[in-house]
């Protein structure tokens, strides 16, 4: 699922994409031009692809994109447009991901002992450097 800005709505602000709709082979998520990106691969057995390695690059990014993937449990997700509205709220559960391309995010566990992989651009230099929190109305 692709979310616009409503401000703006050419602008891909998030992403969700749930486990149970994953198709065989690989479907790119992200547009090529974005910082962070991200593929759903399905495989059968015995499938593989050529060992590689990747080159050293030098990228400079404007913005810190981050996703989280649930691993265990549920977990409430709010997604923010540029105008710090709410554009979405939706509940990921075990394989499910989103994506924050820009805009605001906030998320909250529904279960104890949940787990999620949280993935973003780097580098990191720390929370005053990286975010501006959004005031809740």
């Amino acid at each position: 699922m692709n979310l616009y800005s409503k401000i703006e709505p050419t602008l891909l602000m998030h992403i969700i994409n749930r486990a149970r709709d994953i198709q065989q082979g690989r479907v790119d998520l992200v547009p090529p031009d974005e910082y962070i990106q991200c593929a759903a691969i399905r495989m059968d057995q015995g499938k593989t692809f050529k060992p590689h390695k990747h080159k050293i690059t030098f990228k400079e990014t404007t913005i810190t994109q981050e996703s989280w993937v649930v691993i265990r449990g549920m977990v409430q997700v709010t997604l923010y447009d540029i105008d710090d509205t709410v554009i979405h709220t939706d509940v990921l559960e075990p394989g499910d991901c989103s994506i924050t391309l820009i805009g605001g995010h906030n998320y909250l566990a529904m279960h104890d002992n949940t787990i999620v992989y949280e993935y973003k651009t780097g580098p990191y230099t720390g929370q005053n450097n990286d975010k501006v929190m959004i005031c809740l109305k």
